[in-house]
């Protein structure tokens, strides 16, 4: 899945490295700028600088960290951070009502419901009212990911608001589920992700220095013309390359085989192919399969398969062969249903 390709590209980029290629002689390329979310997590994690070219940087942008600063605060209360963020997602509440907001909830008793007394004004009372009741059945949630999505629905009422470009933006947002649902719980999915202060939040990925070393990650458009020694490249699959919105036509079609080409083309001396498995997906039935399965890109056919070197990560276990008495036990079971009919 997703979560086994990012950690494949890490393994393998942190594998060149020890063999002495640098970080920014690697570059990894993607259809489009939401199909990196996943690896950026990662490498986040890992501590793995790196630097985004054609979109922004998923964790960075303003409106994951809208809807994780919400989330945040609704595990911690006394998050200030998140909270402060959080609050002023409200139409009407500004930053002198959310720290009056915040100084009430921190002096308040621990396991004190205090949310919908807060002071606001009334223009704005009945979305609190809704905001607050939402935030304290989210902290008394034991469920994952549930209450992400929750918060998700509510957030995507406001993003028309907030943002002008709020129909791309909810692409990320059901990314950001689709991820969450990768996790075993709130608490391990929180604790791999960062929320910075709201003094430095910003939608722009700042420019590397010179001498730093750091990943590359780019979309293929933002690719074109640049080479570099080792290139990976993500989803090499149908609904991917070529992209789901663009196999209405012949000519589309063709467009998206060019960019395979472009992508691939990148590459001097290393070309790594990554073709996921499986796709977590939101919003299913309760009964139905939380994923769905991917198919190799329409562009590489089995024809072309000799060319390739075919890898399998993780490497698949080997089964070993059955103890003897494992085998004996099974030769007296049958031997005594047998018995049963005699």
């Amino acid at each position: 899945d997703e979560a086994d390709q990012a950690a494949c590209v890490v393994e393998q980029v942190l594998a060149r490295r020890e063999e002495g290629l640098k970080l920014k002689q690697q570059a990894v390329l993607f259809r489009a700028a939401q199909h990196s979310a996943r690896l950026e997590i990662e490498l986040t994690r890992r501590h793995i600088p790196f630097v985004k070219f054609g979109g922004l940087k998923f964790l960075e942008a303003a409106h994951i960290k809208d809807l994780l600063a919400v989330l945040r605060w609704a595990q911690n209360p006394r998050d200030r951070v998140s909270g402060f963020r959080a609050i002023q997602l409200l139409p009407g509440v500004g930053p002198k009502i959310a720290g009056r907001i915040l100084d009430n909830v921190q002096a308040a008793p621990p396991g004190c419901a205090l949310l919908p007394e807060q002071p606001v004004p009334d223009a704005a009372r009945p979305g609190w009212m809704a905001f607050a009741g939402m935030v304290e059945q989210l902290a008394a949630s034991t469920a994952w990911p549930a209450p992400l999505e929750h918060i998700a629905t509510w957030y995507e009422t406001r993003m028309e608001s907030l943002y002008d470009d709020h129909e791309v933006r909810k692409a990320d947002i059901q990314q950001l589920t689709r991820i969450a649902a990768t996790y075993p719980s709130r608490e391990r999915f929180l604790t791999e992700l960062t929320l910075d202060p709201p003094d430095a939040t910003s939608d722009e990925s700042g420019k590397p220095l010179l001498d730093e070393d750091y990943l590359i990650l780019s979309t293929i458009h933002s690719a074109k013309g640049r080479e570099w020694p080792a290139v990976s490249i993500l989803n090499t699959v149908d609904g991917c390359l070529p992209s789901d919105l663009a196999t209405g036509s012949e000519r589309e079609i063709e467009e998206e085989m060019r960019l395979l080409y472009v992508a691939m083309t990148r590459a001097r001396d290393h070309l790594d192919l990554l073709i996921p498995q499986r796709f977590y997906v939101s919003g299913q039935s309760a009964t139905g399969d939380r994923h769905v399965y991917a198919s190799r890109s329409r562009f590489i056919p089995n024809r072309l398969l000799p060319h390739f070197e075919q890898i399998t990560w993780p490497e698949a276990e080997i089964q070993t062969a059955a103890r003897d008495e494992t085998r004996q036990a099974a030769v007296d079971l049958a031997a005594k249903m047998r018995a049963m009919w005699d």
